[in-house]
């Protein structure tokens, strides 16, 4: 701690020693909605802003959506996974795009946040329940959308960023670019480590105080270590961008994850943790080749991608005799295909018809090997399938009045030989006030969710006969936008929804000792989501921006009781707070900025039965994370210091039941940008 203290009395005395340069800051201007662009026509868009992707290198887009928006973010622990929950369905209800292509794992239907560097994405926007239906099918609770674009940069440029944090952890960025009026060229490489040792209170187990007369006079909760927890994340991102100055552009991204990290003792674990190796393991390549022409009144694009992931789970555990045996080994390993073409053409100013048809054909590998000590021998259990998905989509949008629009889309998808109904969609947008930009939006829409991979095929316990999700969607929101130029500018939204899912899969124990997929539930969630923006100029030096969240989503099972003893029925989801919650406050003064983010999560319960039992609620918490940043404008170089504080008033707290989580820890980061 005491280099912390170190490092931080160098860097502010740094700071005061630059010479700052004259600032005036600048409010961020009011979009006029009256002339807000035609594809957005009733939709419910949250766009994260692109200073809040690169506030620092060590935070994933699970950070980013935690303190951001009003989704919950399930952290099952520092560097593991973490999964969403959109309006209050589950993390495979959620699709995510990555420049168009689909990265949601085609075996388990997720994503992994915390694999994803927030400083790997350009442009990000939630799509929020019916609104993903413009971008793609599945996405019940919604849809994220990631994006890299080009750097826009003249001549070679280079950005370094070193960060040192809390428990051994170093966290590395690097940029290359290179750039003239064709070629836009960037390299991106990112390295997090750590052994991940920190302290928590367990207050999972419980230690006895003795007098003399070895009599229990007391108890107490212990303090522990986070054991077998470290990682090691290698991220390498290639970007090259090509402007024929002739209507064209050509595009590749490349991108490469190699991702070695181990899984921490629960709370509830006993021993040693040389007694086991409990260790995940991928290597990811995701690439999409990319084709746009845009002419003054039409667009054509096409799309060519392919993506690779091996993951590795290893179990192994001491058998007395200080040899470690292999009680699981599994093996995963996914191929895919990716292809897409869309078009858009505009008939004057009041019509925009698009069109867009993409492909994903999966080729997916599982393989479990287990020993079975009792009799010495060994079993691999496992499938081997592939799967085509096709998704194609039909909009038409209409603008008959600078205050009036309405947009039909018709979407229908395909999953191996599975075909869904018409997906139709329906938005309807109006602006009810000039005087303050009041803009009323509305839309419904049908949306379907087929099983996953394992789901199907999963051995033991896939269930090939499981029907796919489905449900109806509404939204109801109101928007509004004042601001005075150079002095303030203020936004916000309320919106309503409302879901009707049938056929929702769960994974339940069956009387064999294993766990099988069923469609047990349906599912009614429904909500309220504000969110408002302010960003005031105190003084021409001085600027205050705040902008927060409130997200209110019951999510009930509505299904027919399984049992006399089926409590599930007419209670919350597991593991779906009802109330979410965000707060980020910005003061900024000459190069110098301090950042406050604030969020909340209301009690989670951890069965279906709603039991609050000791194990079956997850109490509520809050987390408040602090930074203070200051940069510097030398004739040689732009300078970046930022000290983190996380977790500022030591919380303790879990978001996953016996997954220990972090107190108070900190992060100081040094960034170098030359100028050539």
């Amino acid at each position: 701690m005491r280099r912390f203290g170190y490092i931080l009395v160098l860097l502010t005395a740094m700071a005061v020693s630059a010479t700052a340069q004259e600032r005036t800051v600048s409010i961020r201007e009011i979009t006029v909605l009256g002339r807000r662009p035609m594809k957005q026509i009733g939709v419910q868009q949250t766009a994260l802003d692109s200073v809040s992707l690169k506030e620092n290198i060590a935070l994933s887009m699970a950070d980013i959506l935690a303190f951001n928006s009003s989704i919950f973010v399930k952290n099952y622990g520092r560097a593991t996974l973490s999964t969403v929950a959109f309006r209050g369905t589950s993390p495979s209800h959620t699709q995510v795009t990555w420049n168009g292509m689909r990265i949601n794992n085609p075996m388990l239907g997720m994503t992994d946040f915390s694999m994803i560097p927030s400083y790997f994405i350009d442009d990000a926007s939630l799509l929020h329940g019916t609104s993903s239906v413009n971008e793609t099918g599945g996405g019940i609770g919604g849809a994220v959308k990631l994006s890299t674009t080009p750097a826009q940069n003249r001549g070679f440029g280079l950005q370094y960023i070193q960060g040192i944090g809390s428990f051994k952890t170093f966290d590395e960025f690097l940029r290359l670019t290179y750039g003239d009026k064709n070629w836009q060229l960037s390299t991106r490489v990112v390295y997090s480590s750590s052994p991940n040792e920190y302290k928590f209170r367990n207050h999972d187990k419980k230690e006895n105080i003795y007098d003399s007369q070895m009599n229990i006079i007391g108890q107490y909760y212990p303090i522990e270590i986070n054991r077998s927890g470290s990682f090691k994340d290698f991220h390498l991102l290639q970007e090259a961008y090509y402007n024929t100055g002739k209507k064209d552009r050509f595009g590749i991204n490349a991108w490469y994850i190699n991702s070695n990290r181990e899984l921490a003792m629960l709370t509830v674990d006993h021993g040693s943790d040389t007694d086991f190796d409990n260790r995940q393991r991928e290597q990811t390549f995701r690439g999409v080749l990319s084709w746009d022409h845009l002419a003054s009144t039409w667009k054509v694009a096409a799309r060519a991608g392919y993506i690779h992931t091996w993951m590795a789970y290893d179990y192994k555990r001491d058998l007395g005799n200080g040899i470690m045996a292999h009680m699981t080994r599994s093996r995963s390993r996914v191929n895919t295909l990716y292809a897409q073409a869309e078009a858009e053409y505009y008939i004057g100013s009041k019509w925009l018809f698009t069109a867009n048809l993409s492909a994903h054909q999966h080729f997916a590998e599982s393989r479990d090997k287990n020993i079975v000590l009792q009799q010495g021998d060994t079993g691999i259990i496992g499938y081997r399938k592939a799967r085509i998905e096709l998704s194609g989509s039909l909009s038409a949008k209409w603008r008959p009045t600078e205050r009036f629009g309405i947009s039909a889309v018709l979407r229908e998808e395909m999953f191996g030989r599975d075909w869904t109904p018409i997906i139709p969609a329906l938005f309807i947008d109006g602006v009810l006030s000039e005087r303050g930009n009041i803009v009323a939006k509305g839309s419904v829409s049908r949306n379907f969710r087929f099983p996953t991979l394992n789901d199907l095929y999963f051995l033991p316990g896939g269930n090939p006969d499981l029907k796919k999700e489905s449900g109806w969607t509404y939204d109801v929101g109101l928007s509004f936008a004042v601001g005075k130029s150079g002095i303030y500018s203020f936004s916000g939204s309320a919106n309503w929804f409302e879901s009707y899912i049938e056929d929702w899969i769960i994974w339940l124990p069956t009387a064999k000792g294993f766990f099988s997929p069923d469609n047990i539930k349906d599912v009614h969630a429904y909500g309220v989501e504000l969110k408002a923006d302010l960003s005031v100029a105190l003084t021409k030096k001085w600027l205050l921006e705040l902008n927060g969240s409130l997200s209110w989503t019951p999510s009930i099972n509505n299904g027919e009781p399984r049992s006399a003893a089926d409590q599930s029925v007419g209670k919350q989801l597991p593991y779906v707070p009802r109330l979410t919650s965000t707060v980020t406050g910005k003061l900024s003064w000459q190069g110098w900025s301090f950042l406050y983010k604030w969020c909340y999560y209301s009690t989670r319960f951890t069965m279906s039965s709603n039991d609050i039992s000791l194990t079956g609620t997850l109490p509520p918490y809050f987390m408040s994370n602090i930074s203070l940043e200051k940069n510097i404008n030398l004739s040689w170089a732009d300078l970046n210091l930022k000290g983190s504080v996380n977790n500022l008033f030591d919380e303790e707290y879990l978001s996953v039941l016996s997954r220990p989580m972090p107190g108070i820890n900190f992060e100081i980061f040094i960034g170098i940008r030359p100028k050539w």
